[in-house]
């Protein structure tokens, strides 16, 4: 997956292509797309908790995006104006699945607190290991849905994903520093809760990963065939990152941020899509101006 928010990325390539989509070329519409499409579908998927639905919130946010390049003029980074109709799309859409599973911090806490934290024998640690992994990526992008979208959103790309405060502003349309501060407060919101209920944070909080991971496997709710994050995966989020972005040093230690930076990236796109049907069918394309 290519990143569209690193210090190597060209403006001016992406421009030609959609100069050369709107003059009809396909090709150059689909690298775009093919380009753009794998980072959508990751933010979207901790955005949704939920891989369909990030697949299905991904294709809304092309389809937007393809029937509106005509109306790119030119005056503006087409990084920036793209990533301008991702951020709305993704404030505006239709409520998710997982977003009516998760309330707030405090439910979300009595609700864990509410899982058992089984004795783990020598024997029980290395057994659930791969599970406690699954049990861990859960548990934290559950903490992500307790924030509100807007702060969500801002913490996936500035927090984990790392893009500095005037990229975020231009996007979000804020200034840099109100970007900054919205992106404080919603780490603040989440590291206070890690602070008093993660294990990983805490040693002296009760909860544990693997212990739950036992006992939830025991209810039935994990299994080690069906996991949805811990899976076999070439990249993770920290190799996106920007090492030196100042976000992760201002108010908090890294420890927090490498946690987040530690999770998956998932690359779903080897399967055709309604994307692709709108690229390359002439019938469909011919209702739109790009």
């Amino acid at each position: 997956m290519e990143f569209p928010f690193s210090k190597s990325y060209s403006d001016t390539e992406q421009q030609n292509l959609v100069k050369q989509a709107i003059d009809g070329n396909k090709e150059s519409l689909n690298e775009i797309i093919r380009f753009h499409q794998p980072f959508i579908y990751n933010v979207a998927w901790k955005m949704c908790h939920n891989s369909i639905d990030a697949q299905d919130l991904t294709q809304e946010v092309l389809i937007k995006v393809i029937t509106k390049l005509g109306q790119f003029n030119f005056k503006s980074k087409f990084r920036t104006w793209l990533y301008r109709i991702v951020v709305n799309e993704f404030l505006q859409s239709k409520r998710r699945k997982g977003e009516t599973q998760f309330s707030d911090f405090d439910d979300y806490g009595k609700r864990l607190d509410q899982v058992p934290n089984p004795e783990l024998s020598i024997e029980d640690e290395i057994d659930y290991q791969e599970l406690s992994k699954e049990m861990q990526i859960q548990c934290m992008s559950g903490m992500i849905m307790c924030l509100n979208r807007e702060q969500r959103l801002i913490f996936i790309l500035g927090a984990s994903f790392g893009i500095d405060h005037k990229l975020g502003g231009d996007i979000f349309k804020i200034s840099p520093q109100n970007f900054r501060i919205k992106l404080h407060r919603a780490r603040k919101d989440l590291f206070n809760y890690m602070n008093n209920k993660c294990g990983l944070v805490n040693k002296e909080n009760p909860c544990r990963c693997p212990k739950k991971a036992k006992a939830l496997k025991k209810m039935g709710v994990l299994d080690e065939k069906k996991m949805l994050f811990n899976i076999k995966t070439k990249t993770k989020v920290k190799d996106f990152a920007e090492e030196n972005h100042e976000e992760a040093l201002d108010d908090f230690t890294t420890t927090y941020t490498k946690l987040f930076q530690e999770h998956p990236i998932k690359d779903d796109f080897d399967k055709d899509t309604i994307i692709k049907e709108l690229i390359h069918n002439d019938k469909l394309s011919s209702y739109f101006k790009f």
